[in-house]
């Protein structure tokens, strides 16, 4: 009977275990060993951790057992203070671009004197408050995300990160909707342009827009030159000097002599044949020089548009970081 008496020692999955302990067991903690491993907790907790004996925190008596706490303790790391700085001077640079925006639109409604009391009924549709606004927007925005970071106020960069999610949706919404319409933008734009053409005279901002265009593109109207027959001021029928003209920056050289800038250079243009009004002014319209320019800049515009798209989703990222950081350290420390 000896020879079998070893396989008794075999633990067989079907035999059922012995849960009986004694003193022998090493589950059972001996007398003193939990005073002995609460004055040994140092050694085996990080550096991260913190080891207390809170009683009367946690309804214990004094008089029992002596049991340690540990508590975690969040410190910030290197990455953090990089992320938080980097967030800071970040938005400290955009917000100073924010306060340019609206002081260039301020100026432009002062020396416009858009606050004049005959022209502040119409300071609505005044095309500078556009400038004005997306000044005020950003610097506020920016201004959020600056002073929250340098102050880690959580209250602030909820509002940044919420702020800039909500700019980011935007862009993507109009890039989708620009790309399933850009059939109609042509025409939207040949409206836009024509509008800006019969206002010529009357409105500033809109001659400003028109004479850029037509001075940078080297164009002349929307689709060809003789579209300016209707302004009520180049129409041939106008009793005025400009009749069957077109304005300066549609002559080829508006420089009398190099120097002067002449006004006149483009009188009588639409009465001329394309032979000759060619050595005047631009024969080509303004629509088809915006379609090439934005072909041949097509790569341009797409690397600039992924890049800010890029900054704008890594600032998300740095603020959630640096909110979780600043939840942990205020809740640990």
């Amino acid at each position: 009977m000896k020879k079998y008496l070893w396989m008794k020692k075999i633990s067989w999955p079907w035999r059922k275990k012995d849960t009986s302990v004694d003193e022998s067991s090493p589950l059972i903690p001996k007398a003193g060993s939990d005073i002995e491993d609460s004055t040994n907790l140092d050694f085996h907790t990080p550096g991260c951790y913190e080891a207390r004996s809170d009683f009367g925190d946690y309804g214990l008596d004094q008089n029992s057992s002596a049991q340690a706490v540990v508590r975690p303790r969040y410190g910030y790391t290197f990455i953090d203070y990089f992320l938080k700085y980097a967030l800071f001077l970040c938005n400290l640079l955009f917000t100073a671009v924010g306060l340019l925006v609206l002081g260039v639109g301020m100026w432009g409604l002062v020396s416009k004197e858009s606050f004049a009391q005959e022209k502040i009924g119409s300071i609505g549709s005044d095309p500078m408050l556009i400038i004005v606004g997306m000044g005020f927007l950003l610097t506020l925005l920016c201004l959020s995300g600056c002073v929250g970071a340098i102050r880690e106020n959580c209250t602030l960069l909820r509002l940044f990160s919420g702020a800039v999610l909500v700019l980011i949706t935007l862009q993507v919404l109009a890039t989708i909707l620009a790309y399933s319409l850009q059939d109609q933008i042509g025409s939207y734009l040949q409206s836009g342009m024509i509008t800006a053409m019969v206002r010529y005279q009357d409105d500033l901002d809109l001659r400003f827009i028109m004479d850029e265009i037509q001075s940078n593109l080297q164009c002349c109207g929307a689709d060809t030159y003789r579209d300016w027959e209707i302004n009520v001021y180049y129409n041939c029928s106008a009793p005025g000097v400009l009749a069957c003209g077109v304005p300066a920056t549609c002559c080829v050289d508006p420089l009398e002599n190099g120097t002067v800038w002449n006004s006149q250079c483009g009188v009588g243009a639409q009465l001329l044949d394309e032979f000759t009004a060619q050595s005047v002014i631009f024969l080509g319209g303004c629509l088809g020089g915006i379609s090439r320019w934005i072909e041949l800049h097509m790569g341009l515009i797409g690397t600039i548009a992924i890049v800010l798209l890029g900054i704008q989703i890594m600032t998300l990222f740095i603020t959630t970081r640096l909110l979780d950081s600043i939840y942990w350290h205020k809740l640990y420390s």
